[in-house]
């Protein structure tokens, strides 16, 4: 479901005790968030990846011991790797990755200095070369917003996953 809400449904904002962009003095929490800068790097899309899948194996999501779990895993991998190279291709490149679990989801955010807003291609051709990335986020989340910067040019576009049961 594509949504310019700002959180996903239930949501009331960022956890407590994570660093806004406005640089605050909170830091994220290991056992729960991950942050990863992203700005001036080359090879930022197989970075992110590889981040990410540092960050679910230590979060237990990795190895799989099902072909459901190893599922879920490699959903994330892929909607990480097309936000981010959306930022790349549409926003001037991503400023940074957070990632965020809970029992539940795993939410996804890439900060970037674009104005523009994503969206799945409509209407969607499989056929078609490239605009698939926000269509294939669109199938894998179990939704995705977009949040606009107040004070500066660009915005954070999210996604949530479900955990692996």
């Amino acid at each position: 479901m594509s949504t310019t809400r700002p959180y996903a449904a239930g949501d009331h904002g960022p956890e407590t005790g994570t660093t806004g962009r406005d640089g605050g003095t909170g830091t994220v929490d290991p056992d729960n968030a991950r942050r990863l800068p992203l700005t001036d790097e080359s090879g930022i899309v197989p970075r992110a990846r590889d981040f990410t899948r540092q960050a679910l194996h230590d979060w237990g999501w990795l190895p799989a011991a099902t072909g459901d779990r190893r599922a879920a895993a490699e959903d994330v991998l892929l909607v990480v790797s097309e936000l981010v190279t959306n930022a790349c291709l549409h926003a001037g490149g991503p400023e940074e990755l957070l990632l965020r679990r809970s029992l539940k989801s795993l939410r996804l955010e890439v900060v970037d200095g674009g104005p523009g807003d994503p969206a799945p291609r409509t209407p969607h051709r499989a056929g078609r070369p490239g605009g698939h990335g926000m269509f294939i986020v669109q199938r894998l989340c179990l939704d995705w917003g977009v949040i606009r910067n107040a004070d500066r040019p660009g915005k954070t576009v999210w996604a949530e996953l479900a955990a692996p049961d």
